[in-house]
């Protein structure tokens, strides 16, 4: 693959995203719908966070074996927003960041998600 290559080319552009006032019971049935592990969070047209499935799990009863796991688990997601539970301070790129820098910044900050923006709006 060429250095040069920018991200665009192989960026995912129909994102699945949360808005700010969604819940988290949504946030859990999206990433199990789309088999993702990272949602980024938007006010508007605007990311202003990253929501991870292990951000979840760290506040659900996951690991219990129990029955009653998914009421479970919808009781401790009413008692957060997903602003309390998001990553706020993102490391984001641009589209015409190359795939090469990407490669560089997701081994460096150990990172699993990159955002795509434009200004403060999401592309990819």
């Amino acid at each position: 693959m060429k250095h040069r290559v920018p991200v665009s080319s192989i960026m995912t552009k129909n994102v699945v995203k949360l808005n700010l006032t969604d819940d988290l019971t949504k946030a859990e049935m999206l990433f199990k719908k789309n088999n993702i592990r990272h949602i980024p969070v938007v006010n508007g047209n605007n990311i202003i966070g990253m929501l991870s499935y292990t951000d979840l799990l760290r506040i659900s009863f996951a690991d219990a074996v129990d029955d009653d796991e998914e009421i479970i688990d919808t009781t401790v997601y009413n008692m957060f927003t997903i602003e309390q539970v998001m990553a706020k301070r993102l490391v984001t790129i641009a589209p015409e960041t190359t795939i090469k820098e990407a490669a560089e910044i997701l081994a460096t900050k150990e990172f699993h998600a990159l955002p795509v923006v434009e200004g403060d709006l999401l592309v990819g």
